[in-house]
């Protein structure tokens, strides 16, 4: 990797680090530079302002969570086991999570930094949409894989449930971090999807009865590393 890859990359890693320490809005180009080694001049090389890098940052943050992700939905577990997979990932997430605070719960600085934007700041809406969007596609890939299944008491739109599952998780999240509390999340989150998708009573668990069917070592959770 020559020299000038090594910088971006730095750049970039180093905005993810931030954003999940911290927020969008307090971290500053100056502090960027300062954490990654380089120049405000070698900054401007590569990105026109700070919205430009946090744009590519989401990105690079989302290959990832892809990989994440696409373990948890591996065609190897079926389609209870990946709901059951995703309950105990965004868990995963907040417990592995490295903030700049004493919360329990980070939520998703990428999802929240476009709700925190201003009116100017299209660049970082779009990232967050962008990372929304990747999202909902595992959600309705579930929901069609659920349905298939037959362990659904009623006919959905799987669109429609896969873009409330996302935003169901994300707001719980914020929910969460408001009270500094995960407990709450652990309780709402596995209740909250097994309505959502109108999973069938005999197939819901309990946190107590379940167990992962990914192991931690399975995922790489980049949050924040």
């Amino acid at each position: 990797m020559g020299k000038h890859t090594d910088t971006k990359e730095k750049l970039l890693e180093t905005m993810t680090q931030l954003i999940w320490q911290s927020n969008y809005s307090n971290v500053g180009v100056n502090e960027i530079c300062q954490q990654a080694g380089v120049t405000k001049g070698s900054f401007y090389h590569y990105f026109e302002t700070k919205a430009d890098l946090f744009y590519e940052a989401s990105e690079h943050h989302w290959l990832g969570m892809k990989k994440d992700l696409d373990a948890l939905f591996s065609p190897a577990f079926t389609p209870l086991e990946q709901l059951e997979n995703l309950i105990q990932f965004v868990i995963n997430i907040q417990k592995k999570a490295k903030t700049g605070d004493d919360n329990p719960v980070s939520g998703c600085p990428f999802f929240t930094a476009g709700g925190q934007a201003g009116a100017n700041e299209i660049r970082v809406r779009e990232a967050s949409q962008k990372m929304s969007e990747h999202a909902v596609k595992y959600c309705v890939a579930l929901v069609r894989n659920l349905k298939a299944e037959n362990v659904l008491n009623s006919e959905l739109d799987p669109q429609q449930v896969g873009r409330l599952i996302h935003q169901f998780i994300q707001g719980l999240l914020i929910y969460g971090r408001v009270y500094s509390d995960l407990d709450i999340v652990k309780i709402d989150l596995r209740e909250g999807l097994y309505r959502l998708v109108d999973l069938q009573h005999e197939f819901r668990q309990s946190w107590a009865d379940s167990e992962p069917f990914l192991q931690d070592d399975v995922l790489s959770l980049t949050v924040g590393e």
